[in-house]
């Protein structure tokens, strides 16, 4: 999806009714298709995928509305929404940068060079991991354990898609071509 897209379904993540946060009808639509897929007493199961779409649709983060909101529509007690966002690193749960940037620290990605990736993205932006740069362009990820890319390590996951067999010029130019 293009920054245009992306702020375009931002825009449309939530609507305002009567002092609610209700989700988008493309954000029903999408949860609609992951709930035909489990049984329909075990509408839980798509919590974690829910939570992924109303985040893509908000810019990258899911308020305390928009978890109330899963929750409602999900049939799910809120704290265990809560529960959910708070669990898993993929769920951010404060407003992020524009670009959303995860460079994996595991053992194959570590023993070719992931930790100086690290270093030279944290140098290069100003930011340490789990920060955002001034400017709200570019969300550096605390560092992420796994993200399952191990026969192209060193790699980085740049807002959903994979870079592998990185070079510090690599990166670089990813970077660049951030707006």
């Amino acid at each position: 999806m293009s920054g245009a897209e992306h702020d375009g379904a931002a825009a449309a993540a939530i609507i305002e009714g009567e002092g609610e946060v209700m989700l988008s009808a493309h954000a029903r639509e999408v949860i609609d298709a992951w709930l035909a897929k489990y049984p329909a007493d075990q509408r839980q199961s798509a919590v974690l995928a829910a939570l992924r779409e109303v985040q893509h649709e908000n810019g990258g983060w899911v308020s305390t509305a928009l978890m109330d909101a899963v929750a409602d529509y999900l049939g799910m007690d809120r704290i265990a929404v809560y529960e959910v966002a708070s669990f898993y690193s993929m769920i951010e749960t404060k407003p992020v940068g524009r670009h959303s940037v995860s460079i994996c620290t595991n053992i194959s990605c570590w023993l070719r060079g992931g930790e100086d990736i690290v270093r030279h993205v944290e140098d290069r932006l100003g930011i340490v991991t789990g920060e955002t740069t001034s400017d709200g362009r570019i969300f550096l990820k605390r560092e992420e354990e796994c993200l399952a890319a191990c026969c192209g390590a060193p790699m980085m996951m740049v807002d959903h898609h994979y870079h592998e067999n990185l070079t510090l010029e690599e990166v670089d130019r990813i970077l660049d071509e951030l707006r």
